[in-house]
């Protein structure tokens, strides 16, 4: 993966594993729950450090 600032859908479902639709489901969700904690998002795109944090359990920190 490359050290970009977000991740778009595609990059989510390489990683993965997982059909296109569903990540862009996923991403949907993950800027969904960002948004709930007052976080502005861009659609298709999330955080690279939220989407390594929620799917790998990485910290900054680690």
């Amino acid at each position: 993966m490359s050290k970009e600032l977000f991740v778009r859908a595609e990059e989510v479902a390489g990683a993965l594993g997982i059909s296109k639709p569903y990540a862009y489901k996923l991403v949907r969700e993950m800027n969904e729950e960002l948004k709930q904690k007052g976080f502005l998002t861009i659609p298709g795109r999330v955080s690279r450090r939220y989407f390594e944090e929620k799917f790998y359990g990485l910290r900054e920190n680690q």
